[in-house]
């Protein structure tokens, strides 16, 4: 997969910011799960997820899991 140019991901934001996506959390899915709840995020902690996620080429979803795995590494 080759990154996409600046024009790309343009028109890529322009046109899922005018045709939002429709979801129906009844259909199952890698995302969702039964009794899971989707939170919404400050836009520093949504940039950072985005930005690492394109780095690393993982999903939001597994950075998340790397970082509740850390946390709890530390924990006492």
């Amino acid at each position: 997969m080759t990154d996409m140019t600046e024009e790309e991901a343009n028109a890529l934001d322009d046109y899922f910011t005018r045709n939002l996506p429709k979801v129906n959390p009844n259909i199952g899915g890698i995302t969702t799960r039964l009794g899971f709840r989707m939170v919404a995020l400050d836009p520093l902690s949504e940039d950072y997820l985005l930005t690492m996620a394109l780095a690393t080429k993982k999903t939001p979803t597994e950075l998340i899991g790397e970082l509740v795995r850390e946390k709890l590494a530390v924990s006492p």
